[in-house]
């Protein structure tokens, strides 16, 4: 796991300064070793730089940027699952390797393969790798999206073009070669999800690779082409029982290949259906003893570490009790605070999170994550088709009908409004009729932060291309993949790609690298997930939210009496610890009407949604608060207006 950055273009003076700056960014990303490599022939040309994180083979040999007998480069963060299977093939047709790593593995097989090496790969990455025969860089980016890659292609006259690309937007910004200037496409979008929906970013300019996707940056600094070489598969049910041995297969074998590490490993134990799910496969596949930690509060309430407790001691593993109190939080939210990369909701738990883990002499740590959006765990499974229903039903009134109904069953559900209308569930009543049941604007509007009559006064710019708080071309994506698809397999698809895709994947990212951790998420192995969608609807989701066909496939041998109870995420005390220790800052902040206007947000809007969460009015949760304090705090940190 490691950080990259380079220049594809135009390499001057300027560029390599940009890079250095660029490569000391990400320096959190990668303590273990640095290094540079650069071709260059008048001021044209590529230049790499890479920091890594030691995981596989620790030793020198290991090193990047590194170089092909061939003359081909690579620079790679993430981890190739498979690669002790792809070098065995390679050995079987010639090649030889000096080390032990999953890097040269990658990059032999380009050398063979060329692109189509990367659909082979079975894993986590972002790559960079330098064509010596068609002297241009090739960029990819893992299926799923766990590995980010920006890129920005910048003009300056009279030099000409380069195109940089780095692991976080941050070292983007650190270049000088990008204008601070917020995206206004960006802008909406957080407004909309808490989160900037891909391939934009909230930065003017500043792209991020689609999840699956290759590219080609020619060395006049454009990126020429740009192709997705996996989508989310298609619901093709095929014979219950081959179809859920095909599955069982598939998971065993991707716990297999996700616990090979060279430095510390550890299985985050929540006691929950997904994390418990990987312990016990861990603890079956596993040659060696499994060690397993969980993250408890002094808060009960959040507190389930008794339930992790109970689960570790019929596996039999190591078990690690780590405790983040308030006093953690209060000494790291700081840290916390600037680990952001780009402007999330959602984002600090997991730091908070990781560096507990981390300290705890984890290097390396193996996660639930997506097995409520594989396998039908949320609330979205059961609501938004119901919701599609009924926005179908309304669709038979004229729009003025539609929205007076709305607002009475509004007011009915959630009492007399304060200064500022509900924001959540019933609040988005008159949106969700508005959707007259399409799946994807369905989804968005569930989970929209606010609706859309506020957002329109939230924000000075009033022309926005987005639809439903996706750039176009990524509605257009997600309306193509869950076109005639079944509800419930449509639903899991946008799980994938949105919730899990845009927020959670990209904040453990960055919350996890900014300590130096390593987070592996085997439940989003490609293979698996196709794999699954070959098994019939009801076996897969349903009983809806039990998630009954992960726990025939992994916890047959536990007890069920260990998860009969009500479902939970995993959350932190975050609301009341952030009111204690920051609530005369956000106010300030919030009231400051000349960082709103710089921000694209109107001051006054904003000021009153502080009010009537102050105030307590219904249906002002407090996310919707913590989403406009980060959005401004981070606007103010890096200097960025619109």
């Amino acid at each position: 796991m490691c950080g990259i950055a380079g220049a594809v273009g135009v390499v001057d003076e300027r560029v390599r300064d940009a890079l250095v700056r660029m490569h000391g960014a990400q320096v959190h990303r990668g303590p273990d070793a640095d290094g540079e490599w650069a071709r260059v022939e008048r001021g044209r040309g590529v230049a790499f730089a890479h920091r890594r994180l030691s995981i596989l083979d620790v030793s020198p040999l290991g090193k990047q940027p590194m170089e092909h007998a061939d003359g081909h480069v690579i620079c790679f963060n993430g981890e190739i699952y498979n690669y002790r299977e792809l070098r065995a093939e390679l050995e079987q047709k010639g090649a030889r390797f000096r080390s032990t790593s999953d890097t040269e593995i990658v990059l032999e097989a380009y050398a063979r393969w060329g692109e189509h090496a990367i659909e082979r790969l079975r894993g986590m990455f972002a790559i960079a790798i330098y064509d010596a025969r068609r002297n241009e860089v090739l960029l990819a980016r893992d299926r799923v999206g766990i590995k980010p890659l920006y890129w920005s292609s910048v003009e300056r006259a009279p030099a000409g073009r380069t195109l940089i690309f780095a692991s976080e937007l941050r070292a983007m910004l650190a270049s000088g070669l990008v204008p601070r200037r917020l995206d206004p496409s960006g802008l909406s979008s957080f407004l909309w999800n808490g989160v900037v929906a891909s391939p934009r970013t909230i930065v003017k300019d500043v792209s991020l690779l689609p999840e699956g996707t290759l590219a080609w940056v020619t060395t006049d600094g454009a990126l020429c082409s740009e192709r997705r070489y996996w989508s989310l598969p298609a619901s093709r049910p095929r014979e219950e029982g081959a179809a859920v041995r095909a599955v069982s297969h598939a998971l065993r074998e991707a716990i297999s290949q996700h616990l090979v590490s060279d430095v510390p490993l550890g299985v985050f134990l929540s006691g929950g259906i997904d994390s418990s799910a990987i312990a016990a496969l861990a603890r079956e596949v596993s040659s060696t003893p499994v060690r397993t930690f969980n993250v408890g509060f002094d808060e009960a309430e959040y507190d389930e570490s008794t339930h992790a407790r109970a689960v570790a001691t019929v596996l039999g593993t190591e078990h690690v009790d780590v405790r983040l109190t308030q006093k953690d939080f209060e000494e790291g939210l700081e840290d916390a605070l600037r680990a952001i990369d780009q402007p999330t909701f959602d984002g600090i738990n997991t730091w908070l999170v990781s560096r507990a883990v981390r300290r705890a002499g984890i290097t390396v740590a193996l996660a639930g994550t997506g097995g409520d959006e594989l396998f039908g765990g949320y609330a979205s499974f059961r609501d938004i088709p119901l919701a599609r229903e009924a926005a179908s039903v309304g669709a038979v009134f004229p729009d003025r009908a539609r929205s007076m109904i709305a607002q009475l069953v509004t007011r009915v559900a959630t009492g007399e409004p304060g200064e500022v209308r509900p924001q959540t569930r019933w609040g988005k009543l008159e949106d969700l009729l508005a959707t007259r049941g399409e799946m994807l604007e369905a989804y968005q509007v569930s989970y929209a932060l606010y609706t859309r009559s506020f957002l329109a006064e939230l924000t000075r710019h009033r022309e926005d291309e987005n639809e439903c708080g996706l750039p176009p071309e990524r509605a257009a994506y997600l309306r193509e993949i869950v076109e005639g698809q079944p509800d419930l397999h449509a639903i899991s698809m946008l799980e994938l790609s949105g919730f899990l895709g845009e927020r959670l994947l990209r904040d453990t990212d960055a919350a996890s690298m900014a300590v130096s951790l390593e987070v592996r998420v085997p439940l989003l192995d490609h293979v698996l997930i196709e794999r699954l969608a070959e098994v019939p609807i009801a076996r897969r989701f349903l009983p809806a939210q039990r998630k009954q066909l992960l726990r025939d496939l992994a916890l047959s041998r536990l007890p069920p009496s260990l998860f009969e109870r009500p479902k939970r995420g995993f959350e932190l005390p975050l609301a009341a610890w952030t009111r204690q220790r920051l609530a005369g800052e956000i106010e300030h902040t919030l009231t400051d009407v000349v960082l709103c206007h710089r921000a694209g947000l109107d001051g006054e809007a904003v000021a009153r949604a502080w009010r009537a969460y102050r105030d307590g009015a219904p249906g002002i949760y407090w996310s919707r608060i913590w989403a406009l304090y980060v959005l401004l705090r981070w606007c103010r940190t890096h200097e960025l207006e619109l």
